[in-house]
């Protein structure tokens, strides 16, 4: 699933493309997955946003247009055969390609979640002043979940998912298995600077493109951060900071990597 530095990189590519540009017509089969974009019809688009793993488009007359990728979803420049909402613009079109449809679309009243729950409860932008360590090492002291899933849980840190998750953790030298309430204040720290340095990489190398070539960028180019990747994907091969051979175990439902030696 495309994670906070694959969505803010879509957003980045599609701003000047989209930023002041009128939505002509918007095409689609499933009013399901695409809710009310009717609505958006004849509106300007005033800004491009990103919130957690969400992209959100402020439009003329108090609108929103609100995108989750999901998991296989993306923008691009061109039709594919996995176009699944065309978007013709006052200026160019853009088409969201989705393979495996997991991806939604709402239009809504601006700030107006209801439809989409999860948007309301996000926690602070990792990459933001928001994000601050005492109410992260609060999160974690209280919590008997293990590190990993408070990472997924989005309260602590929006935007973070699996790649990142398990490359923060490995940079921060703890185990995925360790329980929040059981990490002291040096590690806490340890984990915070480790996920603000991760993903602010991984926004400068556009995200990471994985064997599958799910995710890419809006013109077709990859990321490149999956070439740093010191422990995600890469199970059985070699640390690169030990050599002990990469682990992979399954915690809070997710696929997990990690050092057994290095992360404790």
């Amino acid at each position: 699933m495309p994670e906070l530095p694959e969505v803010e990189t879509t957003r980045r590519r599609l701003e000047p493309l989209l930023l002041g540009r009128r939505f002509l017509d918007i095409r689609h089969g499933d009013l399901r997955r695409y809710r009310h974009t009717e609505k958006a019809l004849g509106r300007r688009v005033e800004g491009l946003l990103r919130r957690g793993k969400f992209l959100l488009f402020p439009l003329s007359g108090g609108l929103e247009m609100v995108v989750h990728l999901g998991m296989t979803g993306g923008f691009r420049l061109e039709p594919t055969p996995h176009t699944r909402v065309a978007f013709r613009l006052d200026q160019g079109a853009v088409f969201f390609h989705d393979p495996r449809r997991f991806g939604r679309i709402w239009v809504v009243e601006r700030g107006d979640y209801r439809e989409i729950p999860l948007l309301s409860r996000l926690g602070p932008e990792p990459l933001s002043e928001a994000f601050r360590f005492p109410e992260f090492w609060e999160g974690l002291r209280r919590s008997a979940k293990p590190l990993k899933g408070l990472l997924l849980d989005q309260r602590l840190a929006a935007g973070v998912g699996n790649i990142y998750a398990d490359e923060a953790l490995f940079r921060a030298r703890l185990s995925p298995f360790r329980r929040g309430r059981e990490v002291n204040p040096e590690e806490a720290q340890r984990l915070f600077q480790a996920l603000r340095e991760v993903l602010g990489e991984a926004v400068a190398l556009g995200g990471s493109t994985l064997s599958d070539r799910t995710y890419q960028q809006p013109d077709g180019l990859p990321g490149g951060f999956q070439a740093r990747h010191a422990v995600y994907g890469r199970q059985g091969l070699p640390c690169p900071r030990c050599g002990t051979p990469v682990a992979r175990a399954v915690v809070a439902g997710r696929g997990t990597h990690f050092c057994p030696r290095c992360q404790t």
